[in-house]
């Protein structure tokens, strides 16, 4: 499947039973709930999220579950985030494999390596698999900065499509426009941050509070590509107390909140995470609720292709 990369693709949470397996039933009714709402794709394996409690069992599982269940109406995202080059092309793969369509890709983890070696890494993960590649760019959470310079070494690998832009800085959306036009595709990668980078000409939204709010989600990006930006504003406005759970160490536990409240999810976590208690609980609640009690009517809108 070619991908896109323009649209809402959510970073989908991982569903637990009590006994702690994986709560595919209602992981699924969340898909259902995304796909109803007109999303891009699907994104896998989140590496802020619960990727990382994961068996290569459960995400072998999840990935071919996914795959299964869209039925080819969206393209299957496979977050990877590997301490070793080795280990990565393995990770890729087995996505492959699995049936995914295409992979979101992290610098090498824990080792903070070089530009030199970064570009390395990714460049041998691209030449090992045909699968299309959109580089996950977060120097805040993850203190790797994918430069410019180190994107125009990536030119030369085509399925290296598209970038998460994580940096936080706005004005990279324009300097990655005016340097290489559309050779990669941008998809906002911090919810708050969404629409700003949307007007600065994104393609896209890798999106978290769309595991709760779909609908809004989809309807904001298709309000600010048609051009209605008042619109698109004051949905955004209502949402943003929202968005800011997102950016939080203890987003999961936010999310998972979030989509109890809406009949999508429950609040179970794998450990070491635990469910939210005493006084940060309240206020995530407090937030939630009153966001609920003000849920804006959305207007119609034609699709954005």
């Amino acid at each position: 499947m070619t991908i896109n990369w323009k649209g809402v693709y959510p970073a989908v949470t991982t569903k637990f039973t009590e006994n702690d397996t994986l709560d595919l039933a209602l992981f699924k009714k969340n898909i259902d709930a995304q796909l109803e709402a007109g999303v891009d794709g699907i994104i896998l394996g989140g590496t802020l999220g619960e990727a990382s409690t994961l068996t290569e069992e459960e995400k072998s599982t999840l990935v071919r579950t996914t795959v299964a269940h869209v039925a080819g109406k969206v393209p299957v995202i496979i977050n990877i985030a590997e301490q070793t080059t080795k280990g990565a092309i393995a990770a890729a793969a087995k996505a492959k494999e699995d049936g995914a369509s295409g992979l979101m890709l992290l610098p090498p983890m824990r080792y903070a390596a070089t530009d030199y070696e970064t570009v390395a890494y990714f460049a041998e993960i691209a030449k090992s698999t045909d699968l299309p590649i959109m580089i996950y760019n977060n120097p805040v959470d993850y203190k790797t900065l994918v430069t410019l310079d180190m994107f125009e070494e990536l030119t030369q690998y085509e399925n290296i499509q598209a970038v998460k832009e994580s940096t936080r800085d706005l004005s990279n959306v324009t300097r990655m426009k005016n340097r290489f036009g559309d050779r990669f595709q941008i998809l906002s990668g911090v919810d708050t941050l969404a629409l700003e980078s949307l007007a600065m000409g994104a393609d896209g939204w890798v999106a978290g509070l769309v595991c709760a709010f779909p609908r809004e989600t989809v309807t904001i990006f298709q309000l600010a590509k048609a051009g209605r930006m008042e619109e698109a504003l004051a949905i955004y406005r209502w949402f943003l107390p929202l968005l800011e759970l997102d950016i939080n160490a203890q987003l999961v536990q936010n999310i998972k909140l979030a989509e109890v409240a809406v009949g999508l999810g429950s609040e179970t976590v794998r450990a070491p995470r635990l469910p939210l208690i005493g006084t940060e609980r309240k206020r995530v609640l407090k937030v939630i609720e009153d966001s609920l009690a003000s849920r804006p009517a959305l207007p119609e809108v034609e699709v954005y292709q």
